[in-house]
């Protein structure tokens, strides 16, 4: 990718060791994503009823409180200032990179609600290291990156980064700049109306039904991130697309439960399986148009 000569965004606050989020909110044993983020969510609504809405939010996507709000209860921070926000981006390759993909999808994102008549207000990077408070409860670095709706945030420890490469055999800038873009993608959602709406309808269903309307919510944010790309074709280098597909395969529900348990449960899947996180982040990628992504309408796999 050639995003060296991009602009950082200003949109951008490093709260280093936030230490908000974090103690006696995770289960012991084990460690790994699925079983954080289960010991997050029961232990602050128990297993069974609403949880079942959000639970095992396995890697991208919507915090686990994103459908039951969390907690407001934030410390007192400054508002991010360009100052602020440049030393931010310029403390790590990573973060510089992040803060870079952020102003892509800030200026990519405008141009396209400006072509509806409408205004996109862009969303706040707010970089962390081991945990940290959000709107939306606690943050963890095992939840890998998030969107909180509440305080219209994305939150990231690029930490995450290595275990993308480690873990999940996804190396290269594509699949870090994937990860800002599909948490934006959420941020999009958010304004656009369409992460309330279905939070309203998953309070209505049950288990089954509220992971596949959740699916359908991740696969979107997916489509995207390929619009984003789409967008920027001209700073792709050759692999780059092929990359990015990688890395959706590799955090694809079933890959992931596979890895984790030795089976794989459809029923429980919340962001789609690999060959759909392939496919529509491709669709995004090959059409470059948002009207493209509608995956309540078309379903997940059509």
């Amino acid at each position: 990718m050639r995003f060296d000569d991009y602009r950082t965004s200003d949109n951008v606050r490093d709260d280093g060791d936030g230490g908000g989020g974090g103690g006696g909110l995770g289960f012991g044993g084990g460690g790994g994503l699925f079983p954080m983020l289960f010991g997050i969510v029961a232990s602050r609504f128990g297993i069974g009823g609403i949880v079942v809405l959000v639970i095992a939010a396995l890697l991208f996507g919507g915090h686990p409180m994103q459908m039951l709000g969390g907690s407001n209860a934030l410390p007192d921070r400054p508002a991010p200032t360009a100052q602020s926000a440049a030393t931010a981006c310029a403390s790590s390759p990573e973060k510089k990179f992040s803060c870079q993909i952020l102003a892509s999808t800030e200026d990519t994102w405008g141009r396209i609600f400006a072509q509806q008549g409408k205004r996109y207000t862009p969303t706040e990077l707010v970089f962390y290291r081991n945990s940290d408070s959000s709107g939306c409860g606690a943050a963890q670095s095992a939840m890998g990156p998030f969107y909180c709706p509440t305080d219209k945030d994305v939150y990231l420890d690029t930490s995450f980064y290595d275990e993308l490469k480690t873990r999940f055999g996804a190396p290269g800038q594509f699949a870090q700049a994937y990860v800002v873009a599909h948490e934006v993608g959420h941020h999009v959602q958010d304004l656009l109306g369409i992460l309330p709406q279905v939070n309203a309808q998953q309070r209505q269903l049950g288990t089954r039904d509220a992971n596949a309307l959740q699916v359908k919510v991740e696969l979107q944010a997916d489509c995207f991130a390929g619009v984003w790309a789409a967008q920027n074709r001209d700073r792709l280098d050759p692999g780059d697309v092929e990359g990015g597909l990688k890395a959706a395969h590799a955090i694809g529900d079933d890959t992931l439960q596979q890895e984790a348990q030795g089976r794989v449960v459809p029923d429980s899947f919340t962001h789609g399986s690999s060959a759909e996180r392939m496919k529509w982040l491709k669709r995004g990628i090959d059409s470059g148009d948002p009207s493209q992504c509608d995956t309540f309408q078309v379903g997940a796999d059509g």
